[in-house]
């Protein structure tokens, strides 16, 4: 046999690895999110922190990354954008000057109305019922915990 061939045969599918359906299925999302939010004038991430901020308003940066998962050095910029869109507002918590505790403005938090009708539009999108996209949620969820777990995150 041919040792190129043999090689090949050995190597892993692509479609094979759930590592490229996650990644994929998530860029597909992701476009999918992009198309919807752009008349409310926000980016994906932004969208995120807003429903942070519209479960509990009044967080500290570090504890809005904890939510999204996303460390302070990527969080600051995006948040300091919201905040020239008038959609937030930064400021140092008086208790301790190393913490910046976020705001949403009376914009920000005016965004959520719109919002309203995105999971109707992703279901509609996704052609799945609520219970198929809550299971798989669920199950992703699972998968995120487990990782973190065995990866000491």
């Amino acid at each position: 046999m041919n040792s190129k061939t043999d090689k090949r045969k050995a190597a892993p599918l692509l479609d094979a690895q759930l590592c490229f359906a996650l990644y994929s299925t998530s860029l597909s999302m992701s476009k999918l999110y992009r198309k919807l939010l752009r008349n409310m004038g926000i980016t994906y991430s932004q969208y995120l922190v807003l429903m942070v901020l519209w479960e509990q308003d009044q967080l500290t940066v570090s504890e809005i990354g904890e939510r999204l998962v996303l460390d302070s050095a990527t969080l600051t910029p995006l948040l300091k954008r919201m905040e020239a869109q008038g959609l937030l507002t930064r400021e140092r918590a008086a208790s301790d000057e190393r913490q910046v505790v976020i705001s949403l403005t009376p914009e920000g938090d005016a965004l959520r109305e719109q919002a309203v009708e995105l999971p109707r539009e992703v279901l509609r999108a996704t052609e799945s019922t609520a219970a198929e996209l809550m299971a798989m949620k669920e199950e992703l969820m699972e998968l995120r915990a487990r990782l973190h777990k065995n990866t000491g995150e």
